[in-house]
C-alpha cells in the first residue's frame, strides 16, 4: 500500500520514487516522538479556532498519544510503502478514527511540519548535549582540584617550555567547555522558535493561533515571518553544527593530549589496562583506542557545518528538496557526539597521573623562566637576567630551583576553578529547559 499526503491520481515512477524518498523513511525515525508531540499542539489549536470539534479533538488526542507511547519505547514503525512519518501518523489514525484522523493536516504543510519537527528533536538533543557536557566538565574539575599540586611539562613548539600542572591541564579543558556551551546556548535560542503556521512557507488563510502553539509546546517565540520561517530550515541546523564543532573541538584536543601523554615517550598518564586495546602480533601493547576514536569521531563532527553549508548555501528562499539531505548528516550527528562524551567523561574519571614527571633531569630546563625571574625580582635587569641564565645553561652550569610560586589568577598556585565552576552553572542554569520540559509533559501526559 502507497501513503503520500500528497498522492492525487499521477502514479510516480518507481525509480523516481526510490531515489527521492532517499533515506527519509530511516532518518524520520529520530523524528517520530516530535511529530506527534507537535500535532497534539496542532489540533488543540485548531480545536480552538473551530476547525475541529470538542469531541474530534478528544478522539485525536487519545490516539496520539497512543502512538506517542510507540514511539517513546521506539515501536514506532514506518511501514513499508510509506513515505515519511507524517503520512505514517496520518495512516495510524484514519486507521483507527475514520476521516477524522484526516483533518489533522488543515492548516500546515510537511513543509512546516518537519521544520517544526527539526526543532523539536534539536531543541532535546541539546538539552542532552549539555547535560552530558556538564557531566564532563565535573569530571575535569574534580580532577584539576585531585591533582593541583601534580606538575608536569608545558610546551610551545613541542619542545619542554615552562612548568605546568595537573591542575591546569584538566582545568583548562574544564574551562573551554563552558565556552563551548556558551555558544551551544546561542544555537538552543536560535532553535527554540515556533515555526508551526508557516506551512508551505506563504502562510494560511485559515485563522491560526500561532501564539498557542508557540506556548503549548514551550517555544521562548515564534518565528514570525513565514517566509523566514522556512529560510531557517539550514540555517538552524548549521548553527547548531557550529555549536557541536566546538564541544567536539575540545575533546579532540583532549583526546590528541591524552594518546601523547600515555605513550611510553611522555609517561606523564596511565589508563587502566581494562581500558586498552591489544595487538594482534605485538603482545606488549596497550592502546589508547578510545581516545582515537574520539578523535576521530570529532574531527567528523567538525566538518559537519562545512557538509550543511554546502548542502543549502546556493539555494534562493522557499522550499527545496535539496534540504532533505541535510538530516542525513545531521539527525546521527548527535548520538556520535554523545557517544563521546560519555565515553570521555567515563575515561577522565579513572585516569591515573604520574605524580614525578619532572624528577627527571631531561626537564631541568623548564625551570629557566623561573630563574630569570628570581634574579629579576632580586634586582637584576631583565635582559641581564636572560643572557646570564642563557649562558649558564649553555655552559651545563644550570642548577634549577624546582619549587613554583605561581600565585596570580589562573596559574599553578590560583586555579581559579571556583569561579569556572560558577561561571559553568550560570550558563546551565540560563537555558530554562525547564519551561520546555513542562510544556511538553502537559502535551503527553495522560
Amino acid at each position: 500500500m502507497s501513503q503520500k499526503l500528497w498522492e492525487k491520481n499521477t502514479q510516480v515512477d518507481h525509480e523516481v520514487e526510490i531515489f527521492t524518498i532517499g533515506k527519509d523513511r530511516e532518518m524520520d525515525l529520530f523524528l517520530a516522538k516530535y511529530d506527534i508531540l507537535g500535532s497534539l499542539a496542532h489540533i488543540k489549536m485548531l480545536e480552538s479556532i473551530g476547525l475541529l470539534s470538542g469531541q474530534e479533538l478528544d478522539l485525536l488526542t487519545h490516539e496520539l498519544k497512543r502512538i506517542y507511547r510507540l514511539a517513546e519505547k521506539d515501536e514506532f514503525v514506518i511501514e513499508e510503502g510509506v513515505e515519511d512519518v507524517h503520512s505514517q501518523v496520518e495512516l495510524m489514525l484514519t486507521r483507527q478514527l475514520g476521516d477524522i484522523g484526516k483533518k489533522i493536516h488543515s492548516g500546515r504543510s510537511r513543509n512546516d511540519q518537519v521544520l517544526l519537527d527539526l526543532k523539536l528533536f534539536t531543541r532535546a538533543e541539546l538539552q542532552e548535549l549539555t547535560e552530558l557536557t556538564h557531566e564532563l566538565f565535573i569530571a575535569l574539575l574534580t580532577q584539576s582540584e585531585r591533582y593541583k599540586d601534580v606538575l608536569l611539562p608545558g610546551y610551545t613548539h613541542l619542545q619542554i617550555a615552562m612548568p605546568s600542572s595537573f591542575g591546569l591541564w584538566f582545568g583548562a579543558y574544564a574551562e573551554s567547555l563552558t565556552d563551548d556551551l556558551t555558544f551551544l546556548q546561542a544555537a538552543y535560542k536560535i532553535c527554540n522558535r515556533n515555526p508551526l503556521g508557516s506551512a508551505a512557507g506563504y502562510g494560511s488563510s485559515f485563522p491560526l493561533n500561532r501564539q498557542m502553539t508557540t506556548g503549548l509546546l514551550g517555544f521562548d517565540s515564534m518565528d514570525y515571518n513565514v517566509v523566514y520561517a522556512q529560510m531557517g530550515r539550514g540555517k538552524m541546523e548549521r548553527t547548531v553544527a557550529f555549536a557541536m564543532a566546538g564541544i567536539a573541538g575540545t575533546l579532540s584536543k583532549l583526546a590528541y593530549d591524552a594518546c601523547l601523554f600515555n605513550s611510553q615517550n611522555f609517561g606523564f598518564i596511565k589508563l587502566p589496562d581494562s581500558f586498552t586495546t591489544g595487538s594482534s602480533i605485538m603482545p606488549h601493547k596497550k592502546n589508547p583506542d578510545v581516545f582515537e576514536l574520539t578523535r576521530a569521531k570529532c574531527n567528523k563532527i567538525q566538518g559537519l557545518p562545512q557538509q550543511i553549508t554546502l548542502i543549502s548555501n546556493n539555494l534562493p528562499s522557499g522550499y527545496f528538496r535539496d534540504l532533505q539531505i541535510i538530516k542525513e548528516v545531521f539527525l546521527p550527528s548527535f548520538g556520535e557526539l554523545k557517544d563521546c562524551l560519555r565515553m570521555v567523561t567515563y575515561m577522565m574519571n579513572e585516569i591515573e597521573v604520574n605524580k614525578h614527571i619532572l624528577d627527571d633531569d631531561k626537564y631541568a630546563c623548564l625551570f629557566s623562566v623561573e630563574e630569570v625571574n628570581r634574579l629579576v625580582l632580586s634586582g637584576m635587569p631583565f635582559r641581564d637576567a636572560y643572557k646570564k641564565v642563557g649562558l649558564d645553561i649553555e655552559a651545563g652550569k644550570f642548577v634549577p630551583e624546582k619549587v613554583i610560586h605561581h600565585t596570580h589568577e589562573g596559574s599553578i598556585g590560583n586555579l581559579c576553578n571556583e569561579h569556572i565552576s560558577v561561571l559553568m552553572q550560570n550558563i546551565i542554569d540560563s537555558f530554562s529547559f525547564e519551561k520546555v520540559n513542562e510544556a511538553e509533559k502537559k502535551l503527553v501526559e495522560q
